[in-house]
C-alpha cells in the first residue's frame, strides 16, 4: 500500500506552524476485550498541559480504545480551532495504519479510523509519532485513573 503523505513525517513534509500543539493519547483494555478507556493529555506550545480527556468505553478492544483516543484529541483540536497538533502514542498498530504503512483490516476499527482521517485532514498541520511506553506515561496514566474509577463504582 502505497503511503498517504498527508500522514507521514518525512525531511520533505512543510515544517509545523509556530505554536503547534501536541497530544499524548492511550487506550487500554483490562483484558482484550475487556473493560477499557481511553487518555488524552494535549499540551500548548510551551509544554504547559491545557486539557486532560478521559472517558470510559465499556467492553472494548485495547485498540478500540486507542483509536477512541485519537478521534477524542481531534474532536478536541476541532471544537478548540487548534490549527496544528502532532499527536504521539505508543500504539505502533494505530500509528502505521494512520501513516498507511498498515491496512486497517478490524471491521470494528474501520468507522474509528475514518473519522481520524477525516478529523486530521481538516488541520492545517497533523502528524503522528510512536513512542516508547515510558514517554507516554501521562495518558496512560489517564487511562487507569479513568478504569480504577469505574471499578469503584461498580
Amino acid at each position: 500500500m502505497a503511503q498517504d503523505t498527508l500522514f507521514r513525517d518525512s525531511p520533505r513534509d512543510p515544517a509545523p506552524p509556530s505554536g503547534v500543539m501536541t497530544a499524548h493519547i492511550d487506550g487500554g483494555a483490562r483484558g482484550n476485550p475487556g473493560p477499557s478507556a481511553y487518555g488524552v493529555i494535549v499540551r500548548n506550545s510551551e509544554g504547559k498541559i491545557v486539557k486532560e480527556l478521559g472517558e470510559y468505553l465499556g467492553l472494548q478492544t485495547n485498540n478500540f480504545a486507542e483509536y477512541s483516543g485519537l478521534v477524542a484529541a481531534l474532536e478536541y483540536a476541532q471544537k478548540e480551532k487548534i490549527p496544528a497538533l502532532k499527536i504521539f502514542s505508543d500504539s505502533e498498530l494505530l500509528v502505521k495504519q494512520m501513516k498507511g504503512q498498515y491496512k486497517v483490516k478490524s471491521p470494528g476499527l474501520i468507522p474509528l479510523y475514518e473519522r481520524a482521517r477525516s478529523l486530521a485532514r481538516q488541520l492545517q498541520h497533523f502528524s503522528i509519532q510512536h513512542v516508547r511506553r515510558e514517554q507516554n506515561r501521562d495518558a496512560d496514566r489517564m487511562v487507569n485513573q479513568v478504569l480504577d474509577k469505574r471499578e469503584r463504582k461498580v
